[in-house]
C-alpha cells in the first residue's frame, strides 16, 4: 500500500441492507467545468436532490465526531470529489499522544477484568449498528476518500463479518488452554492469553472505515485499549466508527485517537505502545519496524504490493474479464490488494483483452453520495501524480495505450480513467513500481512455469489471483504462488472476506496476519502456568541422582511408546 498524505483493504455478502435516504450529488459542478473527452469513460448521472457535503458535514456533527481527539491544534481535511474543506479537525502533538496513552492505560486496566464474552457482545451490537446506521458511514467514506458507493459498501461489508466473527470467537481464541505437561498427571499444564496493553494503531486513508475499526476489533475483545492514529484527511470515517463503538458498550477512554501529520505523530505512537499495527507503504513499515524492535515491542505491518492475476488457458474468458475489471478498478485501484498485474495465456490473450477493454471503456465515474457510478476518485495529488507519472513513460517508451490513460477534471479534480496498458517492459516504472491507481499492464505468457515465475519476480507478496475452469488446477497454482493471500476465479474479496484464515504478506508486503486466530492472538501475550504436584523434577524420595536420570530415561522412553506429544 502506498503512502497516505500524512502516515506514510475486502468483503464479502453482508446482511440485506435497508434503504438509504434519497441521495444527491457530493458538489455541484461549476458552470465552466471542463468538457468530457470525446471518447471517455461515460459519467453515471446524478440523482435528483441538493445534498452536498456541507449538508453531511455540519459543524455539529464534526465537533460532535472530533469530541474523544486528545489535542489542541487545529487542521482539517478534504473531500477529492471537489477538493473543498470538509471539517476542521483538532490537531495533537507529541505530548497529546503521551496523554492519550496514559488514559488508555487506566482505561485497559478496567477493560482487561471485564469477562470475555461481555466485551464480545460489545462488537455484536456494533454489527448490528453499522448495518442500521450505513448511510452515514456511507457517506462519509465516500466525502472522505472519493470512491463509489458500492466500494464503500465493501468496507461495512468487512468490518461487519469481522465484528461477527469475533463477537462470536474470540472466546474460544482467548479461552485458557490445557496443555500437556513434562510428566502426565504430575505436571498440570495452562496457557493463558493475556492482554498486551495499549496497542498503537496507525491507519491509512484509503480504507478508513475497514482498515480503523476493523483492525481495533480484536484488540479491543482481547482485552486491550488502542490508541489510533487515522489519516487526517479520512479521519471523520474512523471517529463515526468509535462513536459506535461507544455507543455499543465499550468504555470511552479505551479507544484514544490522536490526528496529526504522520512524521511528527506516528513516531510518538510508537514510541509508546505496547504493540504496533500498522497498515501503509514499505518504506514506511520498515520505520515503524525499526521503532518498535528498538523497544522490543510486537508490530504487524500491511504494505506494499504489486498484486499479479493469472489467466490461465482453460479460463472462463467473460467471467475472468468481468472479475479483472472489479479486481483492477475496485476503489479506483487504491486497494493494497487490488490487481496491477495481467497475466493472460496466448492462446486466449487477444479475445480476452478485447472482452477486458470493452468492459473498462463503459466504467461509469462519478461523485455523486449514490449508488450507480462504477469508480470514483483518485484520493489525492501524490496519487494522482504517480498514475500519470507510470501511464504517460510507459506510453512514451513504447507501450500500448488500450483503454484510458487521461485525467477527467471535468467529473472532479482527481478523477483518472482506468487505464489498461499492453506491451510493458523493464525498466518502465509501471512494470515494477506500486502504482495504486487505476493502472494495470498486461502481459502474455505460454506455459503455467512461466506464468508462476512472472508472479513471483517481485519483492512483494501481498495478493494474487488465478482464473480457470478447473477448481484442482487452480489451487495447486495457487499454492506455487509467493502471496499471503491467493483467490481462485475471483480477484480478492474471497480471500479477504474469509475471515476465519489469515490475511496478510510476504516478502516486502509486510509482517504478521490479520483475521482468523492469527488476528487476535497477536494482541496478547502466551502466559504458561505450570503446576507440578506429588513430586518435583528433581531427585526425591532418597533418590541419588544416578537413580533419578534412571527414572526419567524410563519415563521418557514410556512416554514415546505411548505416543505422547
Amino acid at each position: 500500500m502506498t503512502d497516505s498524505q500524512d502516515t506514510g483493504t475486502a468483503p464479502t455478502a453482508a446482511d440485506e441492507a435497508p434503504a438509504e435516504a434519497p441521495a444527491a450529488p457530493a458538489a455541484t459542478a461549476t458552470d465552466e467545468a471542463p468538457a468530457a473527452p470525446a471518447e471517455g469513460n461515460p459519467v453515471a448521472p446524478a440523482p435528483a436532490g441538493a445534498r452536498t457535503a456541507a449538508d453531511v458535514v455540519t459543524p455539529e456533527v464534526a465537533a460532535r465526531l472530533t469530541r474523544g481527539v486528545v489535542g489542541g491544534g487545529r487542521t482539517a481535511n478534504h473531500t477529492p470529489f471537489t477538493g473543498e474543506k470538509l471539517a476542521d479537525l483538532p490537531e495533537s502533538t507529541p505530548e497529546d499522544v503521551a496523554t492519550a496513552f496514559e488514559r488508555a492505560r487506566a482505561a485497559q486496566e478496567r477493560w482487561a477484568k471485564v469477562p470475555v464474552k461481555q466485551r464480545a457482545a460489545v462488537l455484536l451490537r456494533f454489527h448490528d449498528l453499522v448495518l442500521r446506521r450505513q448511510a452515514e458511514v456511507l457517506d462519509l467514506i465516500q466525502l472522505e476518500t472519493g470512491k463509489a458507493r458500492l466500494h464503500a459498501h465493501e468496507e461495512v461489508q468487512a468490518v461487519t463479518v469481522t465484528a461477527r466473527h469475533y463477537g462470536r470467537k474470540a472466546h474460544a481464541y482467548l479461552k485458557p488452554k490445557a496443555r500437556t505437561g513434562v510428566v502426565p498427571t504430575l505436571t498440570k499444564v495452562t496457557e493463558l492469553r493475556q492482554p498486551r496493553g495499549v496497542v498503537g494503531q496507525i491507519a491509512p486513508w484509503n480504507y478508513p472505515f475497514e482498515l480503523s475499526v476493523g483492525d481495533a476489533l480484536p484488540a479491543f475483545v482481547a482485552g486491550n485499549a488502542v490508541v489510533m492514529k487515522p489519516d487526517t484527511e479520512t479521519a471523520l470515517t474512523a471517529l463515526w466508527a468509535r462513536e459506535q463503538l461507544i455507543e455499543a458498550g465499550l468504555p470511552e477512554d479505551v479507544w484514544q485517537v490522536v490526528l496529526g501529520e504522520g512524521p511528527v505523530v506516528g513516531p510518538a505512537v510508537v514510541e509508546h505502545a505496547d504493540y504496533v499495527s500498522f497498515t501503509g507503504s514499505t518504506r514506511t513499515g520498515r520505520e515503524v519496524a525499526q521503532g518498535a524492535a528498538a523497544r522490543l515491542v510486537g508490530v504487524s505491518l500491511e504494505l506494499g504490493g504489486k498484486n499479479a492475476m493469472l489467466v490461465l488457458q482453460d479460463a472462463d474468458v467473460e467471467k475472468a474479464a468481468s472479475g479483472a475489471v472489479r479486481g483492477c478498478f475496485s476503489s479506483a485501484g487504491q486497494l493494497c490488494i487490488s490487481i496491477e498485474r495481467l497475466y493472460v495465456h496466448e492462446s486466449i490473450a487477444d479475445d480476452f483483452l478485447q472482452r477486458f477493454a470493452a468492459r473498462t471503456k463503459a466504467m461509469r465515474l462519478g461523485n455523486s453520495l449514490a449508488y450507480g457510478a462504477d469508480m470514483g476518485s483518485l484520493v489525492g495529488e501524490r496519487q494522482l501524480e504517480t498514475v500519470t507519472r507510470h501511464v504517460e513513460e510507459a506510453v512514451a517508451k513504447g507501450a500500448e495505450l488500450v483503454a484510458g490513460g487521461r485525467p477527467r477534471p471535468d467529473i472532479g479534480p482527481l478523477f483518472y480513467e482506468p487505464t489498461i496498458l499492453d506491451g510493458v517492459q523493464a525498466p518502465m516504472a509501471v512494470c515494477g513500481e506500486e502504482t495504486f491507481g487505476p493502472v494495470v499492464s498486461v502481459y502474455r505468457f505460454s506455459d503455467e512455469d512461466e506464468a508462476v515465475a512472472l508472479a513471483n519476480a517481485t519483492p512483494y507478496g501481498l495478493n494474487s489471483s488465478v482464473w480457470t475452469k478447473d477448481g484442482r488446477r487452480g489451487r495447486a497454482v495457487a499454492a506455487r504462488l509467493r502471496t499471503g493471500t491467493v483467490n481462485v476465479n475471483e480477484s480478492y474479496a474471497a480471500g479477504y472476506g474469509s475471515v476465519q484464515a489469515p490475511m496478510g504478506g510476504m516478502g516486502d508486503s509486510g509482517l504478521g496476519r490479520r483475521h482468523g486466530s492469527e488476528g487476535i492472538l497477536k494482541y496478547t501475550e502466551a502466559q504458561t502456568v505450570a503446576q507440578q504436584r506429588l513430586m518435583p523434577l528433581a531427585p526425591s524420595f532418597g533418590m541419588t541422582d544416578e537413580k533419578y536420570a534412571q527414572f526419567m530415561t524410563r519415563s521418557l522412553r514410556a512416554m514415546k511408546a505411548f505416543r505422547l506429544r
